[in-house]
């Protein structure tokens, strides 16, 4: 089922996302001092492609939350702006509840990226 779910979620919204985190990280990598965090946006650009069965486990300290603010103010409000707004269009039909909730979850991971990990 997850499989399913994944093809369906690249097709419907999935592709744009992705395409999304692989073009902020490719910004991001640009300078020196930004690789780690370009190289933390690849990492979430390949759950974008296939959230499906994977679950996003948040944590860290201190250094986290620093980057995490840094990140906000810089890249993370248009990439909440966009999952929130797909969410919704997905939400308006029963079918793509399951789509919204991913987006959603994408949503929360857009506003904290640093300090969490992806589990399958």
């Amino acid at each position: 089922m997850n499989c399913l779910g994944n093809l369906l979620w690249i097709i419907f919204g999935g592709l744009i996302t992705g395409l999304s985190w692989l073009v902020l990280g490719c910004l991001w990598c640009i300078t020196i001092i930004g690789i780690p965090i370009g190289l933390q946006c690849f990492k979430f650009a390949s759950l974008s492609f296939m959230p499906f069965g994977k679950e996003v486990v948040y944590g860290g300290g201190m250094g986290s939350f620093i980057i995490n603010v840094i990140w906000l103010l810089l890249s993370g409000i248009p990439m909440v702006i966009e999952y929130v707004v797909l969410g919704a269009l997905f939400c308006v039909t029963i079918i793509g509840i399951p789509f919204g909730l991913q987006c959603f979850k994408l949503a929360k991971l857009s506003l904290m990226p640093f300090g969490s990990t992806i589990r399958n």
